[in-house]
């Protein structure tokens, strides 16, 4: 059954309600590496060395390693990446993705997506650390392994994020920009944008600087990209693979109604630009009228889209950062809660996902600013860290710790 725009909203709001008043863990933020200047964080990484190292990623195109002490008022620099990247708005553009490789501590290889201009691409490409300097990169180092076209500045996602069961990895790419998925790229099996790729650094196919696993699910496929691993998304912004149950998590920023949370599953279809949330989108249909296409404005026979496991409408929330579920020890009552939030209200949410049953159990808020228009944090990164612990970035220069308030 299909609800008017406006009914709909008030019903998945209602239900948004419920949930978050269900007994919600005890939490609160606690401020971290206050004595540093940072500037526009979005990832923090711990490479898979032992060496328990917090590397910081900057949109400006810096990547500095965290001190151990948290009331420290310096933080070396790894990577100085300002000199080859290149931004027309630095709003989206910029340094957006970071992953170091599983076998970094014998090899020494990271891969980074980055923006550049003439012509308009975002850039994912493989670096090595220094020979002499662990805390330093080699920027000689790098093997570009692919660049995507991008029609606008905005829409780029770039996470980056390997999967360490297959040694793959995902690379996840924005719609391409503007308005109603007017590019109509999401949909295309032509085009990498609006998609999830899936790549395998180790090896190389014709043609390529990487090689294309055998059981990605487009591979043989006429004149489909063979890198995609699921399509239909608009603008990730928050990728993680949960270890205990494998469940690929990504949220994807939406446009006019709605913020949504999916699970990842090969070959899937997310839906976008022909729906946002879990209806159709509005603006697509009189797009496609508007260039004489009204015939072709629903999907082809047989399309099967993958609903999110969970949304919240636009009176919650503008733009949704994702984060990964909890797996430490600190905060007992985030066990098993999948953490995200909002970057314009700073709103943060646990996502509380029964895996057997495939069904969501709740959502709690665990924070929630006393003036939306004045949020403590703007999240735009949710991320463990060497102990699993929950450390939330703020899009002005802030670091928080989740931590138990009981």
């Amino acid at each position: 059954m299909k609800f008017p725009h406006a009914l709909s909203i008030y019903l998945i709001g209602l239900s948004f309600a419920t949930f978050a008043t269900a007994e919600q863990p005890q939490v609160k933020l606690q401020p971290i590496y206050e004595n540093l200047e940072i500037e526009r964080p979005v990832l923090l990484v711990v490479p898979p060395d032992g060496s328990n190292r917090r590397f910081l990623v900057e949109q400006t195109g810096h990547i500095r390693i965290l001190p151990a002490d948290e009331s420290a008022s310096s933080a070396e620099t790894f990577f100085d990446l300002t000199d080859r990247m290149q931004v027309e708005k630095d709003f989206e553009e910029g340094l957006l993705g970071l992953a170091f490789h599983p076998d970094y501590a014998k090899n020494g290889k990271f891969y980074l997506c980055y923006s550049k201009q003439g012509p308009k691409r975002t850039v994912v490409s493989e670096f090595q650390v220094a020979k002499d300097d662990p805390n330093a990169a080699d920027p000689e180092s790098e093997r570009i392994l692919m660049e995507i076209q991008q029609p606008e500045w905005n829409h780029n996602s770039g996470n980056l994020m390997f999967d360490l069961e297959t040694g793959y990895l995902f690379i996840s790419v924005g719609d391409g920009g503007l308005k109603n998925g007017v590019f109509m790229l999401p949909q295309k099996l032509t085009r990498w944008n609006g998609k999830v790729l899936r790549i395998d650094v180790n090896g190389r196919s014709p043609g390529r600087e990487y090689a294309i696993p055998a059981d990605n699910p487009f591979v043989g496929v006429p004149n489909a990209c063979e890198e995609i691993w699921a399509y239909g998304l608009r603008n990730p912004w928050g990728i993680s693979i949960d270890p205990e149950t494998g469940l690929f998590w990504l949220a994807d920023v939406g446009q006019d109604i709605f913020e949504e949370v999916n699970l990842i599953e090969k070959g899937g279809n997310y839906g976008w630009q022909l729906r946002e949330g879990t209806i159709e989108q509005p603006g697509y249909r009189p797009l496609m009228e508007a260039l004489g296409l009204g015939n072709k404005a629903d999907p082809p026979r047989g399309t099967q889209f993958i609903e999110p496991v969970h949304t919240y409408p636009h009176g919650e929330g503008l733009s949704i950062t994702g984060g990964f579920v909890y797996r430490g020890s600190a905060v007992p009552s985030l066990a098993g809660l999948y953490v995200f939030g909002d970057w314009k209200y700073g709103v943060l949410w646990g996502l509380d996902y029964d895996a057997a049953a495939k069904s969501v159990k709740g959502n709690h808020v665990l924070h929630k600013p006393e003036n939306l228009a004045e949020p403590v944090v703007q999240p735009t990164g949710i991320y463990p860290d060497e102990n699993g612990e929950v450390i939330v970035l703020g899009w002005r220069g802030k670091a928080f710790r989740l931590i138990s308030a009981e």
